[in-house]
């Protein structure tokens, strides 16, 4: 385990709060899910370098959350990656997943699907991994996509990983463990449903931001239209409800499928990054997800909360650059294996 690197690279200025990047579906095993691309920009100076082979990379938000939790990040980083922000099954615009099973298993089986596809669009980046950023729901995610295929993950930043506890988080009520009953999550369902947009809204901010004051009234009224625009949505309480389900089911897994047994399996570059005041994920796990990863970096931002992407949007950037820009060049080289070769090694 070693800290983090910040790049020094130059960045675009946020200016104002962001609208979000358009919208495309893509096909996935069972379905099809909503995309949000983010497009590559190149170095702000304009001048030559690695940033020109346009790297790619995959967002994969938390539980609750939506492709648009990555716009400002993936603006900045869009000097050196093209961005494919993922809606999982049932969140953001993305339709609920076959029979509405919210399983972590599923969620990774989409997320494969979606780096598949975005690893074989042509270009300069074809066939090559692509870089796998995850936030909560979807840290723990990506970590058990990297251990399942790492063949596809170029490197793997995880940003407050939902990574399996054996306790409650505070800011929890103990009641959502009445989620593994039989029949709890369809009465989480219509408690949810009671709940307004504006109201959810201003509880997520509590909740997820270290300083919720430093929050813009433009993006907190963003994101209400959004909620109203879930609000409508048929699935939206139920996919929350029963993903929640399926997060807590996932923590009782052992063998190949507990993540921390997965987490020490992986070999390509990881960022392990997380606020000092999150809420719900206890910043002590940092160091300890940073030491279960071999030679894992760790950076620890004081003050920030559980969504650093969307708090402090530059120094998580120039965290997820510094790995990136570190890659061991043997591996991003033009004879470095593709994902298709992995693929035939692996058929041997």
């Amino acid at each position: 385990m070693s800290d983090a690197r910040l790049s020094t690279a130059a960045l675009p200025p946020l200016d104002g709060v962001l609208p979000p990047w358009p919208e495309r579906e893509l096909p996935v095993r069972g379905g099809s899910v909503v995309v949000r691309v983010t497009p590559w920009t190149g170095p702000v100076d304009g001048g030559d370098g690695p940033d020109a082979a346009r790297e790619r990379a995959v967002y994969v938000h938390g539980l609750g959350g939506a492709s648009t939790n990555w716009t400002d990040l993936a603006a900045l980083l869009a000097v050196r990656l093209e961005g494919w922000a993922v809606d999982l099954p049932g969140f953001g615009r993305s339709t609920p997943p076959p029979r509405s099973r919210y399983s972590v298993r599923g969620h990774v089986r989409t997320v494969i699907d979606v780096l598949e596809h975005v690893s074989s669009l042509p270009g300069a980046a074809a066939g090559r991994p692509v870089h796998l950023v995850g936030n909560s729901l979807g840290g723990l995610v990506s970590l058990l996509v990297a251990a399942r295929r790492p063949d596809l993950v170029a490197t793997l930043s995880l940003v407050s990983p939902a990574m399996p506890v054996y306790r409650v988080p505070p800011a929890f009520s103990r009641a959502l463990l009445l989620l593994l009953l039989p029949g709890v999550p369809t009465l989480a369902e219509r408690r949810l449903a009671g709940v307004r947009p504006e109201d959810n809204v201003r509880a997520m901010v509590q909740m997820c931001f270290g300083d919720p004051s430093n929050v813009p009234r433009a993006r907190i009224e963003q994101a209400a239209q959004e909620m109203r625009e879930r609000a409508e949505q048929p699935w939206a309480d139920r996919a929350l409800a029963r993903s929640m389900r399926g997060l807590i089911t996932s923590y009782l897994r052992v063998g190949r499928a507990n993540a921390w047994r997965a987490a020490r399996s992986l070999r390509m570059p990881t960022l392990v990054l997380w606020g000092s005041r999150d809420r719900l994920v206890d910043p002590a796990l940092a160091p300890r997800v940073a030491a279960a990863v071999p030679d894992a970096r760790l950076l620890v931002l004081q003050g920030v909360g559980h969504v650093a992407m969307l708090e402090a949007a530059e120094p998580t950037a120039r965290a997820v650059l510094g790995l990136v820009e570190d890659r061991p060049a043997a591996t991003s080289a033009p004879d470095a294996p593709t994902v298709a070769d992995a693929r035939q090694s692996v058929r041997r």
